[in-house]
């Protein structure tokens, strides 16, 4: 019995193979032919668009952010105040991350793409902004050990089925040459979304849900690390994992956005 199973073994795994190209070149024709059928709408006008899911229009509308800024938070000045001056927030609030980088302001298109990518799978849109976080965090990214992105509790992840801050710092990696380590940090407590949430709620409620697993902490001891996330308001979730990665003696955070909530006619002081 065993002598005549085994040619059956041996034909099956060709076969297989045959099959499984077959079924790929199928899909991809399927797909091909969905594209043809349905062009690819900006994600946030709806209208048809070659690339990257923003039309012209939209691109043009969004707000990146230049210089001048405040060198510690990264947030726009509406004048040049010189060199190395900080604004209010920095001064009355100082983060425990040292730097902090974004690639635009967080307006309406901004906010479109911050949420096709995080809650409807658009995983495309990841390339074209993790090249402008690139960009806007060149700096942050010279000296840069690692990239840590904002880990998800796992949970939340499962449901999700990625992370949307993991998705952005792999292109930032390839763009810049700096490693990912998603694993140094973990959210150790399921947290409240933070919509909704004032300054204070937001902070109390990831107080202690990020943390640095004991056995990887010579990993982090020493680096320069940037926190990579898609969006900063508050800064209370930044701070927490930069807490806990200081914590694990780093021996500096940077974070690296996408898009900042930016008050009207920040000041530096």
């Amino acid at each position: 019995m065993e002598a005549e199973s085994a040619p059956s073994r041996s034909i099956s795994a060709p076969l297989r193979a045959v099959w499984l190209a077959g079924r790929h070149a199928l899909s991809h024709a399927a797909r091909l032919a969905l594209d043809i059928a349905l062009p690819t709408l900006c994600v946030s006008c709806r209208e048809p668009v070659d690339g990257e899911g923003v039309c012209a229009a939209c691109w043009a509308r969004l707000s990146f952010i230049a210089p001048p800024y405040c060198p510690r938070l990264g947030i726009p000045f509406v004048y040049d105040p010189g060199p190395d001056m900080l604004s209010m927030e920095a001064i009355a609030s100082p983060p425990a991350y040292q730097r902090a980088r974004a690639a635009v302001r967080y307006d309406d298109v901004a906010r479109t793409l911050v949420h096709a990518l995080k809650y409807q799978d658009r995983t495309d849109l990841a390339p074209a902004m993790g090249r402008w976080m690139a960009r806007a965090g060149s700096e942050l990214l010279t000296d840069a050990d690692m990239l840590v992105p904002v880990p998800l509790h796992w949970r939340r992840a499962w449901r999700r089925r990625y992370n949307q801050s993991g998705a952005l710092a792999r292109i930032i990696a390839r763009q810049s040459g700096v490693k990912i380590r998603g694993d140094v940090l973990r959210r150790v407590r399921a947290t409240e979304q933070q919509i909704g949430l004032s300054r204070a709620q937001r902070a109390t409620n990831v107080q202690g849900a990020f943390q640095v697993s004991a056995d990887l902490q010579s990993e982090v001891q020493g680096r320069h690390i940037v926190l990579i996330d898609d969006v900063l308001t508050s800064g209370a979730t930044a701070d927490a994992c930069a807490r806990a990665l200081l914590r694990a003696k780093a021996a500096q955070v940077d974070l690296l956005v996408f898009a900042r909530v930016v008050e009207s006619g920040p000041r530096p002081i």
